[in-house]
């Protein structure tokens, strides 16, 4: 198959100011890029702005201005804002492009060449935000059953699209995977919708009431519907620059199938959207393509929402974060990796700047700021600042690590399947292809883990006085291993890898022994949250108490104190215990509780017809994305148990940590789903 990606965002629409959930859908469409041409790929991504709209038309009016005027202002806010977020789009559209207008028109005109719209009079609940009509069953409580605000009651003739007719061939599309939606359980969600009878679709506007968008070519008492006029952008941007429609030649379809661009890109194209929209994309976008007679996409990638204290991000509420001030203060890097870390695609995820803290200073400034500042200062110390040569056999940790190093940098063999798997190992070239990248950063920063545990067993530090070759091996590789991290890491922290890069003098993607090592500040500076009075580097402080039994009791080796034996009277027998069904399971779904702090909803593989739903206590401490793909050990006996509305069916084994975090249990490598734990 070939390597390539078209990769795109919704378009942004231009009437407030980005923020998180554009910046994060922008990454992640940056990110699967860049992992693309790591693999060896093609890309093209594209991004923009949607102009049109009533919204737009009343603000300027507002204003006093045009509302050319007033969106060639706005929509700079998201343009100049990508470079600064390192995401480097290869085409910026605008609706309001003469050679958009053009592409609307022609589709307009086939569609009514064909037959396939048709004018009607038509009354229905209207929501002016959402610039979209609703049946009298759909609205709640006189209001918009989306944005909750309140509906008005229009009358009016306006062009319809006769979407009903593609429903079963839709339908076919997405059962078959002819067009993926990832994660799966969206596009459960799609076929739940299409299993009532789908409706046409209102794609006109009277100009009495908004004359801001593209004209209709065959009637101009209208304007196109903002949708029917944004979703068309993403082959707007594989079109050649064709003339405006005439009376002679008004078809979109011929001039699309003859143009190079759209051959070599659309095969492969993936949308990245937030779920909210998920509709527009998943049954108004491919039915608009069928009835040009154009295939679906081939993949929609749906993610969800960035939650604060569990509750959606929202501007009337008044917790929306801006973009710019996170940049400003943890740099871009940070931020682009904590949005990729923390978040698995399709699942909501709740942000604070604690969660961005903690992440700074766990993963990139323990785990591998601090890893490249000790190699580099041992051999400072003990090789003149130069790259020493490996001359030993490695030691076995070592050995160890750069087998994993090997496994990651595995070729991506195949795009399928978009689900997580049970294989013990996939490499980052698979999971990145799949859009799991929290799971590619978790894979990835393992290696930085790894390799610290090197400098821990093999101790190059004090075997440098004694067995100077043995160090020297010992170093190169953990270097090496550097290189292969930064490399991996740098379509999310791209500049940072660069500057790993550097200071390890690397040519050719090859470290060579003897040349010498750069220094240089720390690449990521611990922060500082206060938590309880306490910053964040204290409550990591405390080490747990390391344990032992003997004739006296449990004796703490950290003072040498023995405790009390246990409690006789909280022993059970070995009968009692063997009732327990301990079994593994792999995490398919991961989500906050809406009104609750502490609980996850889990949704476990256990081997079963369907998957379990398990509630755990444990979202204070545990990111969804952290579960997400793994196994786990359940209890899987325990009787059904109500909490917060939602039963239980099970119960997640945990550990605390010495400040009383929960930690969930893993198994040392994949097994079968639903073994029993002996």
């Amino acid at each position: 198959m070939t390597n390539r990606l078209y990769v795109t965002t919704p378009i942004y629409y231009v009437n407030d100011k980005p923020h998180i959930g554009h910046a994060y859908c922008t990454i992640l469409a940056d990110a699967l890029a860049r992992y693309t041409r790591l693999n060896g790929g093609e890309t093209y991504f594209l991004t923009g702005t949607d102009e049109h709209g009533q919204k737009v038309q009343q603000a300027a009016e507002k204003r006093g201005v045009t509302p050319q005027a007033h969106v060639d202002e706005l929509f700079s806010a998201f343009k100049d804002l990508w470079p600064t977020l390192a995401c480097a789009p290869d085409r910026f559209i605008r609706t309001t492009e003469p050679a958009h207008q053009n592409v609307v028109q022609r589709a307009l005109w086939q569609l009514h060449d064909q037959g396939l719209i048709e004018d009607r009079a038509f009354e229905g609940w209207y929501c002016v935000p959402d610039e979209r009509f609703w049946t009298e069953k759909e609205i709640v409580a006189g209001n918009c059953p989306d944005c909750g605000r309140p509906v008005t009651r229009l009358q009016e003739r306006n062009w319809f699209f006769l979407m009903s007719r593609f429903q079963d061939r839709l339908i076919a599309a997405v059962q078959s995977g002819e067009m993926a939606i990832v994660p799966a359980n969206r596009a459960n969600e799609v076929l739940g919708f299409l299993r009532e009878p789908l409706q046409d679709l209102c794609i006109s506007r009277p100009k009495s009431r908004l004359s801001w968008g593209i004209e209709l070519p065959f009637d101009r008492d209208f304007v196109a519907y903002v949708w029917f006029d944004a979703l068309l952008n993403y082959i707007t941007a594989l079109a050649p620059d064709l003339p405006p429609p005439t009376a002679d030649d008004h078809a979109l379809t011929p001039h699309l199938l003859a143009s190079p661009a759209y051959q070599k890109w659309w095969p492969h194209v993936t949308h990245c959207l937030g779920k909210d929209i998920l509709t527009t994309h998943a049954v108004y976008w491919p039915t608009m393509l069928l009835a040009l007679g154009l295939p679906v996409p081939q993949r929609l990638v749906t993610t969800g929402w960035w939650l604060m204290d569990d509750a959606k991000m929202s501007k009337s509420v008044g917790n929306v974060v801006d973009p710019l001030v996170l940049r400003d203060k943890y740099g871009a890097d940070v931020m682009r990796y904590f949005f990729l870390r923390e978040m698995a695609v399709g699942q909501d995820a709740n942000f604070s700047e604690e969660a961005v803290i903690r992440r700074n200073n766990a993963d990139l400034a323990n785990d591998l700021g601090n890893l490249l500042q000790r190699v580099i200062g041992m051999c400072v110390r003990s090789f003149s600042g130069k790259i020493p040569a490996a001359t030993r056999a490695p030691s076995h940790v070592l050995a160890d690590a750069i087998a994993y190093m090997q496994l990651l940098q595995q070729p991506q063999t195949t795009r399928e399947p978009e689900t997580v798997t049970t294989r013990e190992f996939e490499t980052v070239a698979v999971t990145a292809g799949q859009a799991r990248l929290n799971r590619t950063l978790t894979d990835t920063m393992a290696l930085t883990q790894k390799l610290n545990g090197v400098l821990t067993s093999d101790a190059p530090f004090k075997t440098v006085l004694t067995d100077r070759e043995a160090a020297a091996t010992t170093l190169f590789h953990v270097l090496d291993g550097i290189v292969v991290a930064a490399r991996l890491l740098a379509p999310v922290i791209p500049a940072a890898s660069a500057e790993i890069l550097r200071r390890l003098q690397v040519r050719d993607g090859t470290l060579h022994p003897g040349t010498q090592l750069i220094e240089g500040p720390p690449l990521f500076p611990k922060r500082e949250f206060v938590s309880g009075g306490l910053p964040v580097e204290e409550l990591h402080a405390q080490p747990g108490a390391a344990m032992a039994t003997s004739g006296r009791g449990l004796q703490d080796f950290r003072t040498g104190e023995f405790r009390a034996e246990r409690d006789p009277s909280n022993l059970v027998d070995i009968e009692t215990f063997a009732r327990s069904q301990l079994r593994v399971g792999l995490v398919l779904a991961a989500e906050a509780v809406p009104k609750s702090k502490k609980l996850l909803r889990l949704s476990i593989e256990l081997g079963e017809p369907q998957p379990r739903q398990i509630l755990s206590g444990i979202a204070e401490t545990i990111a969804p994305a952290d579960l997400v793909g793994r196994q786990v050990l359940v209890i899987a006996n325990l009787p059904p148990r109500l909490m917060m509305g939602l039963e239980s069916h099970g119960m997640l084994l945990v550990a605390e940590d010495a400040d009383g975090k929960r930690v969930a249990l893993h198994p040392a490598r994949a097994v079968p789903n639903g073994v029993l734990v002996k």
